[in-house]
């Protein structure tokens, strides 16, 4: 059983170090609102979510009074809603993703995920015609997140559904126009997406979940860093040691935070998900843990070398802080959310073949990245596959979430504001992907999935 006076050291990481409770997300099951009127079911979807989530917020705020915690954000995940609607005979999905919108303003909440589908081996009769609802929902919505799995280690990858999603990228960067494609933030394309993930835009509650539970998803990049600047010179098994100890007193506070909401709420606790993500803020960045390591600069050689031994130490730490991790547990490098890697991508010491490199250890993968807002549907559909082929053959859970910059050429900067901070956009190969992405088809699933 966890007691305060186990963390009570943790509160001067919360002062200097910029730690916080990224996110407490309510995963809500809308499995019993299936109807075969559109109309009834979106009646019981807000129904459920206003009752289920009625005091999420003040649950959370209330936690913060009392524990001096920093909760930044107050989140919803539901159930893909490709599975929902996909009982009833409407043939847009818009009208869902307002009800979505809708609840999510009642309850206060920041953001509602589950406007999503899994298409990793095919489609279903709601996938489609939900993928192809994704522009005008992101335009239409303020507080709507959606996610597409196009791939898995265990089907391989649905080519036919990356081509699609290329389109779907570029659609809903044309939506959002006036905003330099803001709703493409909203948007994440998966392989090996999981249930549990309590962070956006990917949030969706899977179906092996329980009706209703909590999660909990921490962060600490400055707590970290704090750490390394202590042990500057010394051997890397020093280091990594030094991460694993900072990683369990972040996971402990998140899993005593998720325990309190858990039990304030009636709903049962899930995981705590320990990722390092990042904020615009100095002294909150994945890249200045990096160049702790003693690198020159973010994106030089040695980048993936060092973030192996970060994302493994996180990792083990957290593990031993709590029995239920799970998530996207890891290190995240979105670029407009990370000072240093802003700086670098400005100019030019990192490049997106650097950042797909590091996906291969990281979590997630190339992440709130401006590209040109002319970019090709079918480069934004090689991006990713290249992102889901390491996803799929490496087992892990890998992500596209790229901002077609409409009107913006390399070198301009794109300002998203808050959390999602700023991005310089960057270039992209100009020589065409098309002929391969129109392909289609399904690539086979690696020989190492066979494991029955």
């Amino acid at each position: 059983m966890l007691r305060t006076d186990n963390i009570l050291d943790t509160i001067r990481m919360f002062e200097e170090d910029n730690l916080d409770i990224r996110t407490i997300t309510m995963g809500i099951s809308l499995l019993d609102c299936i109807d075969s009127d559109g109309e009834k079911a979106r009646e019981r979807i807000y129904k459920k979510i206003t009752t289920k989530a009625k005091h999420l917020v003040s649950v959370a705020q209330e936690i913060e009074d009392t524990y001096g915690v920093p909760i930044t954000n107050k989140r919803i995940s539901v159930t893909p809603i490709a599975l929902i609607a996909g009982a009833s005979d409407d043939t847009d999905y818009v009208a869902y993703a307002k009800t979505l919108d809708a609840a999510a303003k009642e309850v206060g909440v920041d953001f509602i995920g589950g406007f999503s589908a899994l298409v990793e081996k095919g489609y279903n009769k709601g996938d489609k015609i939900l993928i192809e609802s994704i522009p005008e929902a992101l335009a239409v919505t303020d507080k709507v997140c959606s996610s597409v799995n196009i791939g898995s280690t265990k089907a391989g990858i649905n080519m036919d559904a990356v081509k699609l999603m290329g389109e779907i990228v570029l659609a809903t960067a044309e939506k959002t126009a006036e905003q330099h494609g803001f709703g493409c933030a909203k948007l994440v394309v998966f392989a090996n997406s999981v249930g549990d993930n309590p962070f956006m835009a990917g949030a969706y509650h899977g179906v092996e979940e329980a009706d209703c539970e909590i999660h909990v998803g921490i962060s600490g990049p400055g707590v970290v860093k704090r750490a390394l600047e202590k042990v500057k010179g010394e051997p890397m098994d020093i280091v990594a040691d030094t991460i694993k100890k900072a990683a369990f007193q972040i996971t402990r506070m998140g899993q005593l935070v998720g325990n309190i909401a858990s039990q304030k709420l009636g709903v049962p606790f899930g995981i705590v998900d320990l990722a390092l993500a990042p904020t615009p803020a100095v002294g909150d960045s994945v890249g200045e843990i990096l160049e702790e390591f003693g690198l020159g600069v973010v994106g030089t050689h040695g980048t993936v070398a060092a973030l192996a031994v970060l994302n493994d130490a996180v990792k083990k730490g957290g593990v031993m802080a709590c029995s239920h991790v799970g998530g996207l547990s890891g290190s995240f490098i979105p670029v407009s959310e990370d000072h240093r890697m802003i700086d670098a991508a400005a100019a030019n010491q990192i490049s997106l073949d650097m950042l797909l490199a590091m996906t291969a250890i990281c979590s997630v993968g190339l992440d709130m990245i401006a590209i040109p807002g002319d970019t090709p549907a079918t480069t934004i559909a090689a991006m990713i596959a290249d992102e889901a082929a390491i996803g799929v053959q490496n087992h892990k859970t890998t992500a596209v979430r790229v901002i077609p910059a409409i009107g913006c050429e390399v070198g301009d900067f794109v300002e998203f504001g808050g959390l999602l901070g700023r991005a310089p956009v960057m270039p992209v190969h100009k020589e065409s992907s098309a002929d391969f992405i129109n392909r289609g088809g399904r690539s086979p699933a690696p020989i190492h999935s066979f494991k029955n």
